[in-house]
């Protein structure tokens, strides 16, 4: 696989599932409703997708050293992993109640991350453990981080002010 196409398949898969999970605890931990948790998930495979590949132009082309099919190659893939990673997190939404959909979308991104974490540790011949826990835990902590900021919202947005 070309360098362009790895380049932005693994920003923008990574990108999917952080963002998308994020957003997604937070919404559901806030909102309880499968709506906002459904929009939030549509909006992150739309505008975040444009964004990071825009992103991802925007950093390539300022490196000099590609050519302009190698920018928007990363582009593509940027946008198109970005968006269709995103969108996965759709279908257990539509099928389970919520709290179970959540929980499936949790395990399914961490299977994604520890997937991206293992293909990058095999191209840099690492071993794969460390790069994959490593992955994790960042991906966990920002599970939970959105998660509590949800329980916050949720419990600042019940004040009478």
């Amino acid at each position: 696989m070309r360098h362009s196409f790895k380049l932005g398949f693994g920003f923008g898969s990574t990108s999917g599932v952080i963002t998308t999970l994020g957003l997604m605890t937070s919404l559901h931990s806030s909102t309880h409703s499968k709506t906002a948790v459904i929009g939030g998930i549509l909006a992150i495979a739309i505008a975040d997708a444009f964004s990071d590949a825009l992103g991802m132009h925007i950093s390539v082309e300022a490196g000099n050293r590609h050519t302009t099919k190698e920018v928007w190659e990363a582009t593509m893939a940027t946008f198109f992993s970005k968006f269709i990673i995103a969108l996965s997190f759709i279908l257990p939404v539509l099928f389970f109640s919520l709290g179970v959909a959540v929980i499936i979308n949790i395990i399914w991104g961490l299977l994604l991350i520890s997937l991206v974490s293992f293909f990058i540790a095999m191209a840099q011949r690492e071993k794969p453990h460390k790069i994959i826990l490593e992955h994790l835990f960042i991906t966990v902590l920002v599970i939970i981080i959105t998660h509590y900021i949800g329980n916050w919202i949720a419990a600042f947005s019940n004040l009478k002010v």
